[in-house]
């Protein structure tokens, strides 16, 4: 089939590199544009941009699809359009430009965790389980009806190797559901089950209670880093902490909050046990090693805060 990819980051590139080696033909791939990046803000090409263009592939670069942008798509006349984590949302106009529609991978298993962050929320919200998803999109979101769908394991330390994983596996059920298209055989199943949303993570979600359960801290890490990358404050500033991990051995008594050493390893107290903390970084410094940072401080207690919401 004759196909448009639309994607813009570094969780799509996966799938365009499957479809660039499948028997379908790109003809076109449809990406935003370059956008500031770092705190000099240095126009940088999306990484799919980058991508398309050492396969030497026409990309198309809009943050909306609309007038030339769908004028465009009419005239390349194609099949059917792949998206994976493009950005904008297609409106009628747009799906209308390929001849068997629009089709998305989205990492969840539908219509679990519709919305931009389902493996976020999903680690977040301790699941264990969860998956990929291809279906066709319609003017809802997140939807259409499932062409395939994959339950996969979610043990991983973080959202960035979560979604390695995830953007690896889901790639080849995307050329999976293209194969079937071109075949006619096709098969789509409309969603069913209970749906939830999946909403942006923001520096408010990555924020650790640490009164909560141990199991509840470790999530709630896992799933904003490194990425807005979870945080605490130390004397009203925030603190980010990484590699959070369970520490049953440690039998030290002390209030929720306290950082020390436990048989020289950092330690951190949560509201029914203590963690393991791998990396520190304090307000305005780069990272470094926890254990480097009590050998500088001591011990510390952080400022208590309590997630309500939780």
């Amino acid at each position: 089939m004759d196909i448009v990819f639309a994607g813009t980051p570094d969780v799509a590139v996966p799938a365009l590199e499957a479809l660039a080696e499948s028997e379908h033909r790109i003809r076109a791939v449809l990406t935003r544009p370059d956008a500031p990046v770092g705190r000099r803000r240095v126009l940088t090409p999306s990484p799919v941009k980058t991508r398309a263009l050492e396969l030497g592939l026409d990309v198309i670069e809009a943050d909306r699809l609309r007038g030339e942008v769908i004028a465009r798509l009419r005239e390349l006349q194609v099949d059917a359009v792949a998206v994976v984590a493009y950005g904008a949302i297609a409106g009628p106009a747009a799906l209308a430009t390929a001849r068997l529609g629009w089709f998305n991978l989205h990492f969840s298993l539908l219509p679990a965790y519709r919305g931009a962050a389902p493996v976020q929320r999903a680690l977040i919200d301790g699941l264990d389980r969860s998956g990929v998803s291809v279906f066709r999109i319609d003017t809802g979101m997140d939807t259409g009806p499932v062409l395939r769908r994959r339950e996969l394991d979610l043990g991983h330390l973080d959202v960035s190797s979560a979604l390695e994983d995830y953007a690896r596996r889901g790639a080849h059920e995307l050329v999976a559901a293209f194969d079937d298209l071109a075949a006619g055989t096709a098969h789509e199943t409309p969603q069913t089950g209970p749906s939830s949303h999946a909403e942006k993570i923001t520096a408010a979600d990555a924020r650790l209670d640490l009164t909560a359960p141990v199991g509840r801290v470790i999530d709630r890490a896992r799933g904003t880093s490194p990425s807005p990358g979870p945080w605490v404050e130390l004397d009203g500033k925030r603190t980010k902490l990484f590699g959070l991990s369970r520490a049953p051995e440690v039998t030290a008594s002390a209030e929720a909050g306290t950082l020390t050493s436990w048989n020289g390893a950092p330690v951190l107290r949560c509201g029914d046990g203590w963690v393991h903390i791998a990396e520190i970084q304090p307000f305005g410094k780069p990272r470094m090693a926890a254990a480097d940072f009590l050998h500088g401080h001591g011990d510390i207690r952080f400022d208590h805060h309590t997630d309500q919401g939780a």
